[in-house]
């Protein structure tokens, strides 16, 4: 069973910075695209960025040249670094993993597709 677990949310003041990881965890051998979504109250979950395992990145509009997305390949994780925060990032953040590949005797199989994570709050007062 993978699952993913985030951290790094919290309460921070306008201006200020936030550093979000996900971890993921489980009989994993590889993993596909990962990425960080966000819903505010009242709207529909966004797009905030997400990269390939070949470090190709896309952010949404709203958060280009603030934050930064990485990932470790070796370690299964992807971070957010997330710099001069607006009271509009307020939000619950989703980490995903579009695909997890599994050892399976001398091979590999696709164990599954997405997955999400249990989300974290950032909140940014003004």
């Amino acid at each position: 069973q993978v699952q993913l677990v985030e951290s790094g949310g919290g309460l921070v003041q306008a201006g200020g910075s936030l550093r979000l990881r996900c971890a993921a965890s489980g009989n994993i051998f590889s993993i596909g695209h990962m990425g960080w979504y966000r819903q505010a109250p009242g709207k529909q979950r966004e797009l905030v960025a997400t990269i390939t395992g070949g470090g190709v990145i896309n952010y949404g509009d709203s958060v280009k040249g603030r934050f930064t997305i990485s990932r470790d390949n070796a370690a299964f994780t992807v971070d957010l670094e997330m710099n001069d925060l607006k009271p509009e990032d307020t939000g619950v953040y989703y980490c995903y993993l579009d695909e997890v590949w599994e050892p399976a005797g001398i091979g590999i199989r696709l164990a599954g597709k997405d997955y999400w994570g249990q989300g974290t709050q950032v909140t940014v007062s003004s």
